[in-house]
């Protein structure tokens, strides 16, 4: 990780779409400990904002570091269950990324692959941009921030080395 990348924490913005237990939304409470951002309105997510969308073509990777740095990473706080594969469209200017293969270490979704709480998928994210630090920062908020990393290790460290999305996709293949 290079100097520039570790003085710069990467903004965080989620929105509480109200589908799941308020008292386990990791979201919220990474809000109450001041490291993310809760925006009421999907329009409030900044324009040109990374968004991290389950359905997206893209997937994330290292080359999306400088667009997470200016402009942030959000996560939409919905439920599979109530979506579906209807998530909500992202702004014109906000790019969308999926994540790739990683397994849930969440009370709720234990050992289920891609069914991530917003902190996992920040944190993944956040190793996955190069801000290992930051990640390990915000899960170590929850009992479970060190079990998903550890559950992750071997895909968080191919993803992590991986240099863009078609590395991150090879990567991936490794685990799948």
């Amino acid at each position: 990780m290079s100097d520039i990348t570790a003085a710069k924490e990467v903004r965080l913005f989620f929105y509480d779409g109200k589908q799941c237990d308020p008292k386990k939304c990791t979201g919220k409470k990474l809000g109450k400990f001041d490291m993310a951002i809760n925006v009421k309105k999907i329009s409030q997510i900044p324009a040109s904002a990374l968004v991290l969308v389950p359905t997206a073509d893209k997937v994330l990777s290292r080359e999306d570091h400088e667009v997470a740095e200016r402009s942030g990473l959000a996560v939409l706080d919905l439920s599979w269950k109530a979506t579906g594969e209807d998530f909500p469209r992202v702004g014109r200017k906000s790019k969308g990324r999926s994540l790739p293969f990683m397994l849930a270490a969440n009370p709720v979704n234990y050992g289920k692959p891609f069914l991530l709480s917003s902190v996992e998928a920040f944190g993944a994210s956040l190793i996955i941009l190069g801000h290992r630090e930051q990640a390990e920062k915000i899960l170590a908020k929850f009992r479970f921030g060190q079990t998903f990393l550890d559950l992750n290790r071997e895909p968080l460290e191919e993803y992590e080395k991986a240099k863009n999305s078609k590395e991150i996709i090879e990567a991936q293949a490794l685990f799948v």
